[in-house]
């Protein structure tokens, strides 16, 4: 990771919301990197704390809490970076009415934090806001097509109304606020079980069992290491960009090319099963980063090859 183009975080205080989350333990690992002051906040609902134990030596400070209530943090505090949700697949119909509170009420609790300090606000956003787009890539103009009530609803609504109240904020009250549109990203310490494509295949593909590809495989994705990820992310947070920026890898393929691709790392001779496709699963999912590139300076510099051989470390750890 780039530290000089980090330096703006050099002594800051930062609260890392769900910072114990597959992403936001690598944002807190990137903060320490560059002497940030660091506080993990995180109910353990979906985050590890295999994710930041070994942090804590580097200085990392953990507070278990569940963002639904009153935060409270003791001191000055620079930024208030906001991971904290249950985001995968399996999780909306485990966690419904907590993902739309977590969106909800966790996000006006975190903005309040964030007033209360005035620190810096950055509101974690996803992809899926623009729901099933009918256009492809997909530009930060572009509204979306999205399904309310649906099983991926619970998600996609709670991260809109998420961006709504961050803007409100923002216009209300003067907060410095950073949305982010987080796009498809794999990396180390994702959850084996969480329902998305990389890890149910690399983690078939290393045990020798069929690779659960829905559909027919031609939707497309547009995956980004989590590195890249990171360094777009808090780039975003020292900026004074307030509108959302999407940041992924506007590199598409289909899932079903993903599966064999995962397929010849792995040298795996399972074989690729095909199952009915999910209510509301997009057909396209690909970044527009224009406004990353000319505002943020940022374009991804991690190849999907490379980075897959990566997270396939990751699984090999896992599969046992």
């Amino acid at each position: 990771m780039p530290g000089d183009l980090l330096q703006g975080f050099d002594g800051a205080r930062v609260v890392v919301l769900g910072g114990a989350g597959f992403l936001g333990s690598h944002i807190c690992e990137t903060l320490l990197a560059v002497d940030a002051d660091v506080v993990c906040v995180d109910s353990f609902m979906t985050g590890s704390d295999a994710n930041v134990r070994h942090l804590v030596e580097r200085g990392l400070h953990i507070v278990e809490h569940d963002i639904r209530e009153f935060i409270a943090i003791d001191g000055d505090v620079d930024f208030v970076l906001n991971y904290a949700s249950p985001a995968s697949p399996v999780d909306f119909e485990r966690w419904p009415i907590q993902i739309l509170k977590i969106g909800s009420m966790g996000t006006h609790n975190a903005l309040g934090l964030a007033l209360a300090k005035d620190a810096v606000f950055l509101q974690a956003s996803t992809s899926e806001v623009y729901g099933d787009p009918l256009v492809n890539p997909q530009p930060e103009t572009y509204w979306g097509n999205v399904n309310p009530i649906g099983l991926r609803g619970v998600y996609d609504e709670g991260k809109r109304y998420g961006e709504a109240l961050t803007m409100a904020y923002h216009r209300a009250h003067g907060l410095r606020t950073r949305i982010v549109r987080i796009f498809n990203t794999h990396g180390p310490r994702m959850r084996p079980d969480d329902g998305r494509a990389v890890p149910a295949f690399c983690m078939a593909a290393l045990r020798g069992k069929p690779l659960p590809v829905h559909g027919d495989g031609s939707q497309t994705r547009s995956l980004c290491y989590v590195d890249d990820l990171v360094r777009g992310m808090l780039l975003l947070a020292l900026s004074d960009v307030s509108d959302p920026v999407n940041i992924g890898n506007p590199e598409e393929i289909t899932i079903l090319q993903l599966a064999e691709t995962i397929l010849d790392l792995t040298g795996s001779s399972s074989e690729i099963q095909l199952l009915p496709r999910p209510e509301d699963d997009p057909m396209v999912r690909r970044p527009d980063i224009t406004r990353a590139t000319e505002l943020l300076g940022w374009q991804p510099e991690i190849g999907l090859t490379d980075g897959l051989s990566r997270t396939l470390d990751h699984f090999r750890s896992l599969a046992g």
